[in-house]
């Protein structure tokens, strides 16, 4: 209540005087936030930028942008230790980059190869890494799959792009496809699988290489028209010496019994962290 007053009397210059010298980080957090203000009130699929991470980053879609933000920057969902200052870490489904981002800040020397197949979201992946001048990255515009070959591909313009499932009509595009297991040779410390339903199809294929692998990240994504693959996942990942944790989120319904919400064809998402210990 008195806090309630304080700020009726006092202009918010003042209030943010005091602030500002009670916090010295404070400044930086009122501008993100006024900077995360102006993103929430941009519709949804129009290109633009920020520079919210220090330097410009380049979007497509100002929504996505901002949850990923949330869950990396804020969250840190990624977040790992590694015996060595230069981890070798897998990113399938870098999308515009952000996840590279982080784990250059959590390890600027690290070791990275990342998978986009999406031609539009690649374009803005690679300005983006090149707009951080970072090193040992290597960018690969294909999708992952069991094969190399060539896949229908529902190009969404955000973060939900995927190879095509029955009821994807529009936005499809034609996608080159290549196997994880070929990079799956050596210890890999961080594994982030994060590809809109292809993960089953890729974890199965490269089971017998996972035994490399320290720290896995995958995103299950449950289509409404598709069978299930959890099971079939989480008995992969204990069968290659994982155990897990999954949390959920994206796709929710309160009362699944009476009604179960869908976005985008899918009916549940999870987020799966599995490590060895």
């Amino acid at each position: 209540m008195i806090k309630g007053i304080i700020k009726k009397i006092l202009p918010n210059q003042i209030i943010n005087w005091v602030r500002k010298h009670k916090d010295p980080n404070y400044e930086t957090k009122l501008q993100k936030q006024n900077e995360i203000s102006r993103l929430q009130k941009i519709e949804r699929f129009i290109k633009g930028s920020t520079n919210i991470l220090g330097k410009e980053v380049i979007y497509a879609d100002s929504a996505s942008f901002l949850f990923i933000y949330d869950e990396m920057f804020n969250k840190q969902i990624y977040k790992f230790e590694s015996s060595t200052e230069n981890p070798y870490i897998i990113d399938a489904g870098a999308n515009i980059g952000l996840s590279i981002i982080y784990f250059k800040q959590l390890y600027p020397n690290a070791q990275i190869v990342a998978f986009e197949p999406d031609d539009k979201i690649f374009k803005i992946l690679k300005s983006n890494i090149t707009s951080f001048e970072f090193n040992n990255i290597t960018l690969i515009q294909k999708a992952l799959w069991d094969s190399e070959t060539t896949l229908s591909f529902f190009s969404e313009g955000a973060d939900g792009g995927r190879i095509a499932v029955e009821n994807d009509k529009d936005k499809i595009i034609e996608i080159k496809t290549i196997r994880l297991k070929e990079f799956l040779y050596k210890k890999v410390d961080l594994l982030k699988i994060d590809i809109e339903g292809a993960e089953y199809t890729v974890l199965k294929d490269s089971f017998d290489l996972l035994s490399n692998v320290e720290n896995l990240f995958v995103e299950f994504h449950s289509f409404a028209t598709e069978k299930q693959e959890l099971g079939n996942i989480l008995s992969i990942l204990t069968n290659a010496g994982f155990r897990y944790q999954v949390q959920h989120i994206g796709v929710f319904s309160n009362h699944p019994f009476l009604k179960v919400n869908e976005y985008n064809n899918m009916d549940l998402q999870l987020n799966i962290f599995a490590y060895k210990r």
